[in-house]
């Protein structure tokens, strides 16, 4: 049987309430969907090879940085459906309190964007359509 860690697995096994996904802000969205493509990059990362902690660092900061985040998101935007558009809006929108250190506004905002995506979609439970926008992202800027 395959295992998925997923928020409906984790929702499960630890007796987790239901919520209501239209009530989480996009910025709360952005803060799951760092993680969840955070772990997608690692994975890829370490399933290269045993190499130094510094180089695998080093190869997923290049993907996980604002500007690399903005260029998924550009990548993918043609395959998004309306609803998924509306999350991506909700979340350029979003008014944050801090600025990335080493990325423009607009690459930040873009960022986030793309992290309120992957976030809902995880919440939802649409992991497959998730894993499948990251890859064509991915596969696209020729990125790991």
């Amino acid at each position: 049987m395959e295992e998925s860690l997923s928020f409906q697995s984790i929702k499960e096994l630890y007796d987790i309430s239901d919520v209501d996904i239209r009530t989480f802000s996009p910025l709360a969205l952005a803060y799951i969907g760092d993680s969840v493509f955070d772990i997608i990059i690692r994975t890829k990362v370490i399933a290269k090879g045993n190499v130094p902690v510094s180089k695998m660092h080093k190869a997923c900061s290049d993907v996980v940085r604002a500007s690399a985040q903005a260029q998924l998101l550009d990548a993918i935007a043609e395959d998004l459906t309306p609803e998924e558009e509306e999350v991506v809006r909700r979340g350029r929108n979003a008014k944050s309190k801090t600025t990335a250190k080493n990325a423009s506004v607009i690459d930040y905002r873009n960022a986030t964007a793309l992290e309120a995506l992957l976030g809902y979609l995880y919440m939802t439970g649409e992991i497959q359509r998730m894993q499948e926008l990251v890859k064509i992202g991915l596969e696209r800027t020729d990125r790991i």
